[in-house]
């Protein structure tokens, strides 16, 4: 009997593990894919990578599940993914400024965005454009420059905040020009470009989805864009206009925590790239005042790490020049 009801015990635990083996041999995905998004529902980068979530749903045949953690300039949802499984199905959409962030104030943010999360591809830019009112003084870049240079601590400038992309963008003028245009901080864009248009600062650093409107209106010169617009080819940058580096665009990409398998990145880096490279989803970003700018993992992590010295680089030369 005691080798019967082992026999038996043998057959149950076979019948077991086989009975198992389809589940724990379905190739990924076999689980919805949770895409954490890190701006606030409506923003139109969270409508950005709502977009690219559809299409990605198509291209790796399993559901894509938006889920907004807002908070901390990014930090609370950027710490959600680094700390989750790394199994592929928790995935990060997250704009630059969170570089910035972890540059002003690293001993107080709960990861390192170099180390803690892989980089599966860079998205979309948005390009940010340096504004003034359509009656300034100032008709172009280097007639602003010109006056900042011989008026130092006149001309204010705008922005979302200490450590957000705007506020690196006046540091690259500072450094490139030897203009250096006092940053007033708002709390987000839009008091920003109410203070510009109310005469409250004379300059602001603002996206192009934001400004394009008030320009086709006739409320604001555009004077210098981080990146080129398909529709204003004629905006320069500043290497356009001989300077050595430009202002860095607000960029979005897409991330995976550290030390997800390989296998497993491999089939989201491929369809992330279908996904963001479609024709319809390319007209429905521009429409947000994005533009397609997919980089693969290597070029963006490498662009990323460029990025990041280079904000460290800007922030030492100004604590060191007050």
């Amino acid at each position: 009997m005691r080798k019967l009801g082992q026999a038996v015990t043998g057959l149950a635990l076979l019948f077991l593990l086989f009975s198992a083996y389809p589940l724990m041999a379905q190739p990924y995905p076999n689980q919805p894919i949770q895409l954490v998004i890190t701006l606030a529902p409506g923003d139109s980068g969270d409508l950005t990578g709502r977009a690219i979530g559809v299409e990605l749903s198509k291209s790796i045949s399993t559901s894509v599940i938006p889920l907004n953690k807002t908070g901390g300039g990014g930090t609370v949802g950027v710490d959600f993914v680094a700390k989750a499984k790394k199994d592929g199905y928790t995935i990060l959409y997250v704009n630059s400024n969170f570089i910035y962030t972890y540059i002003m104030n690293p001993e107080n943010i709960p990861y390192n965005p170099l180390k803690d999360l892989e980089p599966l591809c860079l998205a979309v830019s948005v390009p940010i454009i340096l504004t003034v009112q359509s009656d300034s003084p100032w008709k172009t870049f280097e007639e602003l420059v010109n006056y900042v240079q011989k008026n130092p601590g006149k001309v204010r400038g705008c922005s979302t905040g200490v450590g957000s992309v705007g506020h690196f963008g006046y540091e690259v003028i500072r450094a490139e020009t030897g203009a250096a245009i006092t940053m007033v901080p708002y709390k987000g864009a839009s008091p920003g470009l109410t203070a510009l248009l109310g005469g409250h600062v004379e300059v602001g650093i603002f996206s192009w989805g934001l400004i394009s409107s008030h320009f086709q209106a006739g409320k604001v010169r555009l004077l210098m864009t981080s990146k080129k617009i398909p529709e204003y080819a004629s905006l320069p940058t500043l290497t356009q206009m001989g300077y050595k580096r430009d202002m860095s665009s607000v960029w979005f990409g897409f991330f995976a925590p550290a030390g997800t398998p390989d296998s497993v990145k491999k089939i989201l880096v491929s369809a992330l790239e279908k996904s963001i490279k479609s024709p319809d989803l390319i007209q429905t970003i521009q429409k947000l005042g994005t533009l397609e700018d997919y980089k693969s993992p290597d070029e963006f992590k490498k662009a990323m790490l460029e990025e990041y010295m280079m904000g460290k680089q800007l922030l030492k030369q100004e604590t060191l020049s007050k």
